[in-house]
């Protein structure tokens, strides 16, 4: 065994999108750190979709973002093709999108990391984690090397007993083609662990030269892209097109057909997939009324001719891959690069974690990523810059790092993880923040500035130039709402020559900007002497007019929420001395330890009778262990 010398602050096993966080984070708030990834050439990799955000998911890159994150800047810098989904709806579910170039991506990543000081890379398959008297004290790597360390982050994705599957051949590994991470599966457990088993999918990848585009929908990304990261000055990134196509009756046929072959069916398969990207084999069979299915075809690297088929993920034969896609219009002499695969892989039931993401067993241990159950590059990320800021936090002795349900997206997934666990790989959605109003995309560094500012994660310029963008916005809010307008022939004249209508008595300028034809540009048209703002603060100003009822109403709730947040539950509180409770809301209440009744309010089977019980016990134990 060799000891190397150098003993490390924190580790961070695996160099995905949560490992790049985590080492990130924790070198930049100057912590000696090291990454240990099973190949160096693939840290910062897109394993599945060519994209970074989505619904829900472009919050979270935001709130990396503001955090001291890299994902943000890392497609700015990287993007094909920039999109603001749902912009038809209210903004509670507007959500960035952008294409990445794959290597691109990757490649800039990798450069981050190496150049960042406190922070050294090395390739290792890491098998065992030591430790000693319920602290992590290091690791130990495939040959026999121990590196040391006070705090240890892991972050290995899909490769813990990954194996994958296309058709009825299977094979081990944690990503297509790469060696799996085995013997830590089995170190973990054997530390006390509670370990499930998982199943994600992707899709084939398509040589671009061999589809007909001209029969195809294009889909563009906005004219006027808005940027990812808040640092990103100057944005003006290519607009890559992608293609829009169907599968259809025959497409289905095919796939029926041959459901023989597919691992899914035919038992294979044990591990639990998710519901919200299903394969196209379920789609077909748990959907068997639906004629057809979307198929986005998206580019992967704007320097080869790879492409990716979103809505395709697939764990089919290869034949039988070849034959159903080239039913497909605009796909109909296809050729396959790449096959699409489903893989199988090791997870770490989350219940076992603090929000702070630090294992309740062992101290020092933080699980970041697709090992506590969650999919998507996004939601990993998120992780393990949360991981990664606890992970400072617990070696600096300073507070905890939590972010709460009504604080941002992140918090409401971190919650739900530790709270409810997974049965199924976990995504998060906008329907899943009960404050999503307040929780928008376009004011995360707005509302989280300030805690960014008080942990050391954002430097004073950017914090300053934040606030100014703050004021700027109330500054706005407060003239609109103190100035009034007069029922004047001239205004009046300046109402219509917008197309809205006249008034009758006197308004102030913030009930005529709620006007849903209104917009702040129009307004200044006819008002010239509002402030001058720019586009972001505009329609920041239009939001917090337009929308202040629902916001107040939200604002009113949160005060409700932290009422029952603020009620601790004592780390000593015994359930089993607590009359009225059954024995299954017992043992989940056990099992999870929430710290305040809020939590446990959330527990899956949680009723109110059971949190009114604990509560009238709290309160009793309280009482009696005020002194005389």
């Amino acid at each position: 065994m060799y000891i190397y010398p150098k003993k490390y602050d924190c580790i961070v096993i695996g160099g995905g999108h949560a490992g790049c966080e985590a080492a990130l984070i924790c070198a930049r708030l100057k912590l000696n750190t090291l990454l240990i990834t099973i190949s160096v050439d693939t840290i910062g990799a897109m394993s599945c979709n060519p994209a970074i955000g989505g619904l829900a998911k472009g919050h979270l890159v935001k709130e990396v973002d503001i955090f001291g994150g890299e994902m943000a800047r890392n497609i700015d810098e990287t993007g094909l093709q920039f999109k603001i989904l749902n912009k038809s709806k209210g903004p509670a579910v507007w959500s960035s999108r952008a294409q990445a170039d794959m290597p691109a991506y990757r490649l800039r990543m990798k450069h981050t990391l190496e150049h960042q000081d406190y922070l050294d890379v090395k390739q290792a398959n890491v098998e065992e984690i030591v430790i000693e008297d319920g602290k992590i004290k290091g690791v130990i790597t495939h040959i026999g090397n121990e590196f040391l360390c006070d705090a240890l982050i892991i972050a290995t994705g899909t490769f813990l007993k990954g194996k994958i599957f296309i058709g009825l051949n299977e094979f081990h590994a944690g990503r297509a083609w790469e060696p799996p991470a085995d013997k830590l599966s089995e170190s973990l457990a054997k530390a006390g662990l509670v370990i499930g088993r998982l199943k994600t999918g992707t899709t084939p990848r398509l040589d671009g030269r061999t589809i007909d585009f001209d029969a195809l929908e294009p889909q563009m990304g906005d004219d006027e892209p808005i940027p990812f990261s808040f640092k990103t000055k100057n944005f003006n990134p290519p607009n890559y097109p992608c293609y829009l196509t169907y599968t259809n009756t025959k497409t289905h046929e095919v796939i029926r057909e041959n459901l023989d072959k597919s691992p899914l069916y035919s038992g294979m398969i044990h591990g639990i997939g998710t519901r919200y990207c299903p394969s196209i084999e379920d789609k077909v069979v748990k959907f068997p009324d639906r004629e057809r299915h979307q198929i986005f075809l998206e580019p992967q690297d704007a320097n080869s001719n790879e492409i990716y088929a979103d809505g395709l993920n697939t764990s089919l034969d290869y034949e039988v891959q070849v034959k159903y896609l080239r039913t497909i219009k605009g796909l109909e002499k296809v050729e396959i690069i790449r096959p699409g695969y489903a893989i199988e892989y090791d997870f770490v039931n989350p219940i076992q974690l603090k929000h702070t993401l630090e294992t309740k067993k062992i101290r020092g241990l933080f699980l970041a990523g697709q090992i506590n159950g969650t999919s998507g590059y996004e939601e990993a990320a998120a992780q393990g810059m949360v991981a990664g800021i606890n992970a400072a936090m617990y070696l600096l002795e300073k507070p905890p790092f939590i972010l709460a349900r009504d604080e941002a997206y992140t918090g409401v997934m971190i919650d739900d993880l530790v709270t409810k666990g997974v049965k199924e790989p976990y995504r998060i959605f906008t329907s899943r923040a009960e404050y999503r109003l307040l929780l928008r995309e376009d004011n995360t560094h707005l509302r989280l500035a300030e805690k960014s500012y008080e942990y050391g994660l954002i430097d004073k310029v950017h914090y300053e130039e934040i606030q100014e963008h703050i004021k700027k916005v109330n500054e706005a809010i407060n003239i609109l709402k103190t100035t009034y307008a007069m029922p004047s022939i001239d205004f009046n004249k300046r109402l219509e020559s917008i197309n809205t209508k006249p008034i009758k008595t006197k308004v102030s300028l913030s009930k005529i900007l709620a006007r849903p034809e209104i917009n702040y540009s129009l307004l200044q048209t006819i008002v010239p002497d509002l402030p001058l703002l720019n586009k972001i603060q505009m329609q920041q100003t239009e939001i917090e007019i337009k929308y202040e009822g629902y916001i107040n109403l939200q604002k009113q709730q949160i005060e409700k929420f932290k009422k029952l947040e603020s009620i601790v539950i004592p780390e000593d509180f015994d359930y089993d001395k607590v009359a009225g409770l059954s024995a299954e809301i017992r043992t989940r209440l056990k099992e999870i330890m929430p710290k305040t009744l809020g939590q446990a309010m959330r527990i899956p089977g949680m009723t109110p009778v059971a949190i009114q019980i604990i509560s009238i016990f709290i309160h009793k134990k309280h009482v009696q262990s005020k002194p005389a």
